[in-house]
């Protein structure tokens, strides 16, 4: 290659996006994603070995799903063909058939088939290559963001491995934009730019686990710098600021420190405005602590608790709802999977209030803490075996099915706790008619006068 053919290259790969030029050249550049292609793991061995298998690569946008498709290739010397679902359709994929045929005849090199949201495929289209997967002409990598039950057929499925990819750490993000500033070839190295603290925190929450839109906000960002004549020049290192961030991405910071007092105020006011029945507020204070960057898991977990601790069986649908909403939030991620917790935060706020749940837990919790392990009573032991029986394990025990409304008064405490009440339902919701039902109940334990079905 002559200097002219060197330059040319060298500017065509500049014009190339950061995150583009950045991707890992092989697998130990790859950042994340141990799980999947760690050392020891099927993947890593099956490259290693030149023995890679059809697969399809289900994770979140910027997880790197791209990327190890492309390095699979390039580490197995393989034919690679990257086939876009959206813009291509059966014409296509035989003209790839075609192609895969010539470079196994003409070249003996196999082919990996990188098929970029696969999930928009239709069934016909992925009946066009499925015997071309079973037969080993190529290699199917798929990638998605849907999970594949249910958009890729199954006989497509059945031949493929699935690999469960995650969004990337905020320490996997931090590392990948401190290379993309020190590399000097591929990334932002030569504009000498150093990111400060609060700047490199805000990039990596606003990313959200997404390596691409870190890298298109750094890259935008040193971009407008340059520009704008803040550049490094004169050899000294210019540092990127949270307001450089801000004013590239159009986002701002919202104060906010997971591990400060604003995280604990935010869920305070969360907590208390789910509490109050309100609504509005509870939908404010959520979305304020999503926008600054909070574990939506961790607010999820709030929600379910609350459902126990401040709705309890006011209303028994509230446990249900909260947890719906965090594994619809785990099925949809961001952002689609936020209009869930909003959904369960507004329910919550609405529902009709009680902590009796919450009050009993507490009183059972102090009277085991004063009284210790009280012993069973006899007549509810269970009894398996004769010796048992002749203890008197399970004697005199009335089966509550034999008598009328399937109730019989009896102790089912400890003979020192006999008559304790630790759960005091309300007046309110569902609640009011747990009321009833257990005064009709305590009633006839206060007369002890059994009602024994009449034998038919």
């Amino acid at each position: 290659m002559d200097l002219f053919e060197y330059s040319s290259q060298k500017n065509a790969d500049a014009s190339r996006p950061l995150a583009d030029r950045m991707r890992p050249v092989n697998l130990n550049e790859f950042i994340g994603q141990t799980h999947a292609v760690g050392a020891g793991t099927l993947i890593r061995n099956a490259i290693e070995q030149d023995r890679i298998f059809s697969m399809i690569l289900w994770g979140p946008p910027g997880c790197g799903k791209t990327t190890l498709a492309r390095t699979f290739a390039r580490q197995t010397r393989r034919h690679f063909v990257h086939f876009s679902a959206v813009l291509s359709g059966v014409k296509e994929i035989r003209s790839v058939i075609k192609d895969a045929k010539d470079q196994q005849s003409l070249f003996r090199k196999k082919t990996i088939l990188f098929v970029d949201e696969i999930h928009r495929f239709n069934k016909a289209q992925q009946d066009a290559f499925l015997h071309h997967v079973e037969s080993g002409l190529i290699t199917l990598i798929g990638a998605t963001t849907e999970n594949p039950s249910f958009e890729v057929i199954p006989p497509l499925m059945s031949r493929c491995r699935l690999i469960t990819l995650n969004s990337l750490s905020p320490r996997d993000i931090t590392v990948i934009i401190e290379n993309a500033l020190k590399d000097e070839q591929r990334g932002l190295g030569q504009l000498n730019l150093a990111i400060d603290k609060d700047a490199l925190a805000h990039l990596v929450r606003i990313s959200d686990g997404d390596a691409r839109t870190a890298l298109n906000g750094l890259e935008t960002t040193a971009l407008l710098m340059v520009s704008s004549g803040n550049d490094s020049s004169d050899g000294r290192s210019s540092t990127i600021t949270l307001q450089a961030i801000e004013g590239a991405m159009a986002r701002k910071a919202l104060l906010y420190d997971k591990s400060g007092e604003a995280h604990y105020n935010l869920i305070s006011a969360f907590h208390k405005s789910l509490r109050g029945n309100d609504p509005d507020a509870a939908v404010y204070w959520l979305v304020r602590m999503l926008s600054a960057g909070e574990d939506p898991f961790y607010i999820a977990r709030r929600m379910v608790r609350f459902a126990s601790e401040d709705i309890g069986n006011a209303d028994p649908n509230a446990l249900g709802i909260a947890l719906n909403a965090m594994e619809a939030f785990r099925f949809l991620g961001h952002p689609e999977g936020e209009l869930s917790l909003s959904q369960a935060a507004v329910y919550l706020a609405s529902a009709p209030k009680s902590n009796s749940i919450y009050v009993a837990h507490g009183k059972v919790k102090a009277v085991i803490d004063r009284h210790g392990a009280l012993p069973v009573p006899l007549h509810i032991r269970n009894a398996p075996t004769a010796l048992m029986k002749g203890l008197g394990y399970g004697k005199d025990y009335k089966y509550a099915h034999d008598y009328e409304d399937a109730y019989v008064p009896q102790n089912y405490l400890p003979e020192r706790l006999e008559g304790q009440r630790f759960y005091l339902p309300t007046e309110r919701g569902h609640e009011k008619r747990i009321k009833g039902l257990l005064e009709g109940w305590r009633s006839l334990q206060e007369k002890k006068k059994p009602s024994k079905k009449s034998e038919s």
